[in-house]
């Protein structure tokens, strides 16, 4: 009896602990890497009179101001003001930190000054299909750094087929990644009326070396004068800087929980309707909303008792990546429905997708 005693003071002690443990784990800060690209004596794309390197710290500056209110959440920064970091050094910040984000903030240029719209870029799985261009314009800060021979071990980014020996990302960090990808695009396509030109893999060395879901956002074209006016001004930075914040917040609730307080209305908003919506007509002239539900670099067949029940399954391919989806229609009110029954039906990491329509 003494013996059965002790062993039940001992176990509900030790439940106290395990209790206390999980709370100061629930206390801990959702940690953020805000990465404004290139700086100091790196200032990465200048056209028109717009500069780069203040554009990324202007509108990274911003995104921090609209998270302030939200307490549980932590942001640190690679730079502050104009100085150069070194590449190699700007993931190493986010793993000391614990970070779970790294977000990189750019923008984009080329020769041709017709191209514009915003596209953000994970760590890919496969280097096939990767544009080389965006790659080495991104990594060639390396070429500014002492010793970058021996830091970078023979990495070269003018030489396309060194890129090849860059490490994978784990596939659990690349869904992630995909989920926020995703989320930001969206939030600049609908609320901020960007042209988007979609979530590529890109192999950056800036989101190899980070342990954790990276992106790398490139906000617009600076060689395009008319959107590079509207990324360099204090407008277009706050309208940028908000939907990547709101994104920010919408990841965390999915994978976190809920934060005190929405910084606005959210491009993907969960539904009290949990009712099985009914399919909507599609117009292929207009947007076009789907569900992703997951993506996986393996084959899954496109049956309904593999994806819990739902039917109306889709599929795409690129870059070795399966990216599976659920429902289709062109109205976002149908497509918050169709999120909030894929979540109900087990998908709780489902989110709204666009497709251009043709």
């Amino acid at each position: 009896m003494k013996f059965s005693t002790a062993l039940s003071l001992t176990f509900i002690f030790t439940a106290l602990l395990l209790c206390g443990s999980v709370l100061s784990q629930s206390k801990q800060p959702f940690i953020i890497l805000l990465d404004a690209g290139h700086g100091g004596k790196d200032p990465g794309n200048s056209y028109h009179g717009f500069k780069e390197k203040d554009i990324a710290l202007k509108t990274t500056l911003k995104v921090v101001k609209y998270l302030e209110s939200h307490k549980d959440i932590k942001v640190i920064y690679t730079r502050t003001n104009d100085v150069f970091i070194e590449l190699a050094n700007r993931p190493k910040i986010a793993n000391k930190a614990n970070a779970n984000l790294f977000i990189s903030i750019h923008c984009n240029s080329v020769k041709n000054f017709g191209p514009k719209g915003t596209e953000t870029f994970v760590m890919g799985l496969s280097r096939t299909d990767m544009n080389l261009e965006v790659a080495k314009a991104e990594n060639s800060v390396i070429l500014l750094e002492d010793n970058y021979k021996e830091t970078y071990k023979g990495f070269n980014p003018k030489e396309p087929e060194t890129l090849m020996g860059l490490t994978m990302m784990q596939e659990e960090n690349l869904n992630n990644s995909i989920n926020l990808a995703t989320k930001i695009q969206n939030n600049f396509t609908i609320n901020a009326n960007r042209s988007s030109r979609g979530v590529k893999q890109q192999p950056l060395w800036v989101l190899d070396a980070a342990g954790m879901p990276g992106i790398l956002i490139e906000l617009g074209f600076l060689s395009n004068k008319e959107e590079g006016a509207f990324l360099n001004s204090n407008e277009g930075q706050e309208k940028m800087a908000l939907q990547i914040a709101n994104a920010i917040i919408d990841y965390k609730k999915e994978y976190y929980g809920d934060s005190q307080n929405d910084v606005a209305s959210h491009t993907i908003n969960q539904t009290s309707n949990t009712e099985k919506p009914a399919k909507s007509d599609v117009d292929d002239n207009q947007t076009i909303y789907k569900i992703q539900l997951s993506a996986s670099s393996k084959k899954i067949k496109l049956t309904s008792s593999n994806f819990k029940g739902l039917d109306k399954l889709s599929k795409t391919y690129s870059n070795s990546v399966y990216k599976y989806m659920y429902g289709e229609t062109n109205d976002l009110e149908e497509a918050k429905k169709l999120q909030a029954y894929a979540r109900k039906k087990g998908f709780s990491d489902a989110f709204i997708i666009t497709i251009q329509g043709k």
